[in-house]
């Protein structure tokens, strides 16, 4: 898929990409090849409700090169709008499979972000896993914001790689502005992925498979880290379904009007 062959559909206020999965990842994997700057936002419902509410967070998810539903909620919206076949493209499993064809052509890619513990966890697993995956490099970086020299010194480190793309685990939105502000420095493609690190390391236990497919995953997270995640849960999911049946209701009168 070209970049010319884009299609997107506002959801909420955030546009999402029309996509499935052999398209999002031969179109990362062409990015990759060419050593593109680019950057790919994976938008769940908080995202999609943040990106309402906030608006330089909304900008950067604007002018993301390519965003995915990540929530089922996202795709199910999707799906309502008219795009009956829309699939959840998710960060945790996009990295995974992504990752799967990257060793068939013997691709490198970069890490960034987590904790070193869990680098380390996860470097070993992706080798083993996939033994023709060339892990360029990783890098924790500091939880305070960074210098300018740090951050020159991250760059160079990354584009020294030779990687084709970077894997960004900063969590939502600290990940999404960092790759915004690095496209057009960074020569690779940037994909903001979560928890997909700890997921992938086993220092996070994902949900069930049964869970995941019933659209469910959220519920799992929130019942793990409670008091963390209550807020993003329960109070911008319920915000995500009234701006979805308020978007729903004024479509179908739109189209009532017309007829």
């Amino acid at each position: 898929m070209t970049q010319q062959q884009r299609q997107t559909v506002p959801v909420l206020r955030a546009s999402i990409d029309v996509v499935q999965w052999a398209d999002a990842l031969a179109r990362i994997a062409g990015w990759a090849a060419n050593h593109e700057s680019r950057y790919v936002c994976i938008c769940n419902a908080h995202s999609v409700v943040t990106a309402g509410q906030d608006a330089a967070f909304g900008h950067v998810v604007a002018q993301a090169d390519m965003a995915t539903p990540d929530g089922a909620p996202v795709a199910w919206m999707m799906r309502k709008l008219g795009f009956k076949d829309q699939q959840r493209i998710n960060g945790p499993d996009l990295m995974w499979k992504y990752c799967a064809q990257a060793a068939q052509r013997n691709e490198s890619i970069y890490l960034y972000g987590g904790v070193p513990d869990t680098l380390g966890i996860l470097q070993a697993r992706l080798v083993t896993e996939f033994p023709g995956l060339k892990v360029a490099g990783a890098y924790s970086p500091p939880f305070h914001a960074p210098k300018p020299e740090e951050d020159a010194a991250d760059v160079a480190r990354i584009n020294a790689s030779g990687a084709g793309t970077v894997w960004v685990s900063l969590g939502c939105p600290k990940q999404e502005l960092w790759m915004a502000t690095h496209r057009g420095r960074i020569n690779a493609v940037m994909i903001g992925v979560g928890a997909a690190f700890d997921y992938h390391a086993g220092t996070i236990a994902r949900a069930p498979l049964w869970m995941q497919h019933a659209g469910l995953e959220w519920l799992h997270r929130l019942l793990s880290e409670p008091r963390r995640l209550w807020k993003r849960y329960l109070v911008t999911n319920t915000l995500f379904i009234a701006g979805a049946a308020r978007q729903l209701i004024t479509r179908r009168c739109g189209t009532l009007r017309s007829l």
